[in-house]
């Protein structure tokens, strides 16, 4: 099997890059499909649209209604044909983010990604997560190329709420985790090739820069000041985990986060790193990894309020049918967990998720 590494093809990111990075757009086109929900637009969207027009980039401004669903990539794909655009601009959020990538395969144009928070590593990548009108995990788009420049403001990401960043820590505590089973077990990542040492480089590099920048980051962000902590952090959860993700690949703990997505109710309030979190303790478990680095996950995560036990994501150990029905959709096939053990049973998630609430519990 061959070694492949992809990456989008600029990543800017610095204080005001979103006034200072304009040049860089411009290279990849001169009308824009501006992308973003209404209150993205007005926080920032309005004075980034102004600053395009006066750097002589035309905007089409198209609202983003929310969920990144099969639905509302058609809706938009329409509005877009209707202009003369060159490129399209995905301002905001992950799923905004993932339905800019959607579109801009479609119109096959240059795309630029504009995170206004650092909660995913969806930046970076060639990939989209399609939701149904419902709000469940639906299934992936993998596109051929990656973003052609992923534009990262770190003073709009100071003043984003604390949660989020939070959230984007849990999601790229996952990569090295999940990157490392790939590598020892000679299974393929997302690129369908093995990890180069590039990409394991920079998957380990991630959670060492978590860990030993994650606290000083979050304080920095409950102050909205920019501290080379914060910034250290936003390439982590940005770049790092997107390249180590893709690279290095998935296992268990993404695909226990779809697992969540078969629940109704409160769990679905929970952010997509807030349920890779539990996810990431389920795999060391059921990994068997030792005790000492379980340890230090929980005691990390619990001094970020990150969930550690079921009753953090609203759920009842004692509800099996519920727990049942995780392990189900975690276990389905095609599910990246089955890169642990093909033959990974659903039983053995259960347990898992289980374990994990009981251990937290007793010596937590």
């Amino acid at each position: 099997m061959l070694s492949v590494f992809a990456s989008p093809s600029k990543y800017i990111q610095g204080q005001q890059a979103m006034k200072e990075g304009i040049p860089y757009i411009k290279e990849l086109g001169s009308c824009a499909l501006l992308l973003s929900d209404d209150m993205v637009y007005d926080i920032v969207g309005k004075e980034f649209e102004k600053e395009l027009i006066a750097q002589d980039v035309a905007v089409c401004y198209a609202r983003f209604n929310g969920g990144a669903t099969l639905s509302e990539i058609n809706r938009i794909q329409e509005v877009a044909k209707k202009e003369q655009i060159d490129l399209v601009i995905g301002l905001g959020g992950g799923q905004t983010i993932d339905v800019a990538k959607a579109i801009s395969n479609h119109l096959e144009k240059a795309v630029v990604i504009v995170p206004t928070t650092a909660s995913t590593d969806a930046p970076t990548s060639s990939i989209s997560v399609v939701y149904t009108d419902e709000g469940l995990f639906d299934h992936y788009i993998y596109y051929k190329k990656h973003p052609d420049l992923v534009l990262v403001d770190t003073t709009v990401i100071s003043k984003a709420p604390v949660k989020l960043l939070i959230s984007g820590i849990a999601d790229a505590l996952s990569t090295w985790v999940e990157g490392r089973s790939i590598i020892e077990r000679g299974e393929s990542t997302l690129m369908q090739g093995v990890p180069t040492l590039a990409a394991e480089a920079i998957a380990e590099k991630c959670e060492k820069v978590l860990f030993e920048e994650g606290l000083q980051a979050v304080a920095a962000n409950e102050a909205k000041i920019v501290t080379p902590s914060l910034e250290a952090v936003i390439e982590a959860n940005t770049l790092l985990s997107g390249i180590g993700f893709e690279c290095c690949g998935l296992a268990a703990a993404h695909s226990i986060h779809n697992g969540f997505s078969a629940l109704s109710g409160e769990v679905q309030r929970l952010t997509h790193g807030e349920k890779v979190a539990y996810g990431t303790l389920t795999q060391l478990v059921l990994e068997k990894r030792p005790k000492k680095e379980l340890d230090r996950f929980i005691d990390f995560y619990q001094k970020l309020g990150l969930p550690t036990t079921l009753d953090e994501l609203y759920l009842d150990k004692t509800d099996t049918d519920e727990l049942l029905k995780i392990s189900l959709q975690a276990t389905k096939p095609g599910e990246t967990i089955h890169k642990l053990s093909p033959n990974i049973k659903a039983e053995e998630v259960m347990n898992a998720l289980l374990f994990v609430d009981t251990y937290v519990k007793k010596y937590f």
